[in-house]
């Protein structure tokens, strides 16, 4: 049976042992935490004094990377350099002890540990999404990942009750786990950043209000993003109004590459495949090359006209020029509110796997002939589309996180006009919010007063 091993977040005194042939640590002078690893190497040493160090607004559960192998074979230089490299944290549970697998335990295909910060880390979309990325379903069973969880003051239990969740699933791909409510302490060398949180829009509530709540968030989580992230992050914010939620993050860290900022329209996609399988009788696997134009909100333009089944259009599939104009539209541009009367709550399962959908379509090199949707940033586009907004179109991917705007999509006056139309609202939500991008004489006049967002009733 094998021994526990016990770690406390103060570690004056260190000594270990052996019951059995399988290793323990026996910590005596602090609060004492548990754990089991039968046959693993627990490193000890003076070094392991530094884990217990609490750095400004983060909690730190770690394992170490196996992704090289170690040269250090004395156990306190090994303990030492682990140390040091989670200097500034306090540890509990499985992530504080500090092990070496054996030999031939190493897993020798894995890579470096991509390091994933998630805003609203607390929330429903992200409690779906977390055990996804941890799981390996996302970045892959041989990427071992770091996850920095950031949430608010109200949420600090329930994100250590995150933490413990994640504790006891035993990913074995989860490499480190950081909580905190501070942005720049959870951004610290992130390589991606999933932009969840976001105030909700209450009754009674304007969208020119919700705009300027929320984009206060966004504009100190962009330099945050600036300050501490890696150079090379990608953003993906998803915390609504997410087009220009993107553009005030993006304003905000310049410092880092425009074209690394997306507002997360793949969901909308989702929805539009899963409709136009469901008229024409097929499974949504079958149904390719599917773009959604515009803003996140009621103004977003589902394409059916460059759309595919079975690889022919689909408006030679679905000979039913009236239900795509007047049914299908609207019914995906309306699906979040219709989701809401029968589940009393917006979506949060299928939010999280749209954002999964939308890693992987950065990660992996997007099939030949198709595309996915993503809202990037609008400059240089061929389309027309005004610049210097974060607007949704059709993006191909080489799978390096990069990607390039396909370019030859036909454009008819019927798609021409609703595209305009997206496109105005986004420009009016950028003067509403000039003040929070650096920019002079802002003024808010919506189009049409006030859209609703996918999933407000």
């Amino acid at each position: 049976m094998a021994a526990m091993a016990a770690v406390a977040g103060s570690a004056a005194a260190v000594a270990a042992g052996s019951v059995n042939g399988s290793v323990f640590v026996k910590v005596e002078g602090g609060n004492v935490i548990s754990s089991a690893f039968l046959g693993r190497k627990v490193v000890v040493g003076a070094g392991v004094k530094a884990v217990s160090q609490r750095r400004r607004g983060v909690v730190a559960y770690v394992a170490p990377s196996t992704t090289e192998k170690s040269t250090v074979s004395e156990p306190e230089k090994t303990a030492n350099g682990v140390a040091e490299s989670q200097k500034g944290g306090q540890c509990f549970g499985v992530f504080c002890v500090t092990y070496d697998l054996k030999e031939g335990e190493r897993p020798k295909t894995w890579k470096k540990t991509v390091r994933i910060a998630v805003s609203g880390a607390a929330g429903m979309i992200a409690n779906h999404l977390l055990f996804k990325l941890a799981s390996g379903e996302v970045f892959g069973q041989d990427q071992p990942i770091a996850l920095n969880l950031l949430g608010s003051e109200r949420s600090r239990d329930a994100l250590e009750g995150v933490a413990m969740e994640l504790e006891d699933s035993l990913f074995p791909l989860l490499r480190e786990v950081n909580i905190g409510i501070d942005a720049e302490e959870v951004f610290q060398d992130a390589d991606w950043a999933l932009l969840i949180g976001a105030k909700p829009r209450g009754p009674g509530m304007e969208r020119a209000d919700l705009l300027d709540i929320n984009g206060q968030i966004f504009a100190q989580q962009g330099k945050a993003l600036d300050k501490a992230a890696s150079k090379d992050v990608k953003v993906l914010v998803v915390g609504n109004p997410c087009n220009t939620n993107a553009l005030i993050a993006l304003k905000n860290a310049p410092s880092l590459n425009p074209l690394n900022f997306h507002a997360l329209t793949r969901l909308d996609e989702n929805r539009a495949k899963c409709q136009l399988a469901l008229k024409a009788g097929v499974f949504y696997d079958n149904v390719s090359n599917v773009t959604i134009w515009g803003n996140h909100s009621t103004t977003q333009v589902p394409d059916f006209l460059n759309a595919k089944i079975h690889g022919a259009r689909v408006v030679d599939v679905i000979q039913d020029e009236k239900w795509l104009k007047e049914e299908f539209t609207p019914r995906v541009q309306k699906r979040g509110g219709a989701l809401i009367q029968k589940w009393g709550r917006s979506s949060a399962a299928s939010t999280a796997v749209s954002i999964a959908d939308a890693i992987k379509s950065l990660i992996t090199p997007t099939p030949e002939g198709d595309w996915f949707s993503s809202g990037v940033y609008s400059n240089g586009n061929p389309y027309g589309i005004a610049e210097d907004i974060i607007f949704s179109m059709p993006c191909r991917s080489t799978g390096d996180g990069s990607w390039e705007l396909v370019t030859d999509c036909e454009v008819d006056d019927y798609l021409r006009e609703r595209i305009k139309k997206s496109e105005d609202e986004l420009v009016a939500e950028k003067k509403c919010v000039a003040h929070l991008i650096g920019q002079d004489n802002g003024y808010c006049d919506l189009p049409e007063g006030d859209t609703m967002l996918p999933g407000e009733l």
